[in-house]
């Protein structure tokens, strides 16, 4: 049963040091350059301009572990790597790394990171993530928001030009939604297994 009011794994880690402030700092920087890690083991696929990353799930797990605040913080730091001009976004043939990015078909996922991210984490603050059952609820409230913003807008706000609703879910969403469900169910066991481990929700 969920747990109100629950800390994070984060948390619980970092207030039994003296450096709590710092580890919460490396704790959101490693959890950038993670999911700028997970960006280049993409599988393109010829019939769609989105890619098959590992990001979705390590952002949900990122939010899930780190909190809201610090989940959304990783995430925001993430797209402001990017923008910057740094090779952080999945490799693409045809789209470019920086801004244009952000604008093109995938924007809409990028940019729904932060906030599948603080979704995720404030489930886990209130205890989701102890439990497998509870974990995944938290991860799928997390995917969603991926999925509606990614395919929102690929629909109606991607340049060059929107590619409509109907077209919009064929791209970016039926090829991608069993595999990262699939995902998904394998990642939400990690935290509740930590947990156990560590015996920190005891």
């Amino acid at each position: 049963m969920a747990q109100p009011h629950a800390t994070t794994l984060l948390n619980t880690v970092a207030i039994r040091t003296d450096f709590a402030p710092a580890i919460r700092v490396a704790a959101v920087v490693f959890m950038t350059v993670l999911t700028a890690a997970a960006a280049q083991i993409s599988i393109p696929l010829p019939f769609t301009p989105v890619p098959l990353t590992l990001q979705p799930m390590i952002v949900l797990l990122g939010g899930a572990a780190l909190g809201s605040r610090l989940g959304f913080a990783s995430q925001v730091l993430y797209l402001a790597a990017g923008l910057s001009g740094l090779a952080v976004f999945a490799t693409s043939p045809v789209l470019p790394q920086g801004l244009l990015r952000l604008l093109g078909p995938t924007g809409g996922f990028l940019m729904a990171y932060p906030f599948a991210a603080f979704a995720a984490g404030w489930l886990s603050e209130r205890g989701f993530d102890r439990r497998y059952v509870t974990s995944v609820i938290a991860m799928t409230a997390g995917l969603s928001i991926i999925f509606a913003c990614g395919v929102a807008w690929l629909a109606w706000f991607a340049a060059p030009a929107p590619a409509g609703l109907s077209n919009a879910l064929r791209l970016g969403f039926y090829p991608f939604v069993l595999v990262d469900v699939c995902k998904l169910l394998i990642a939400a066991a990690v935290l509740p297994s930590i947990w156990k481990v560590t015996r920190a929700d005891r």
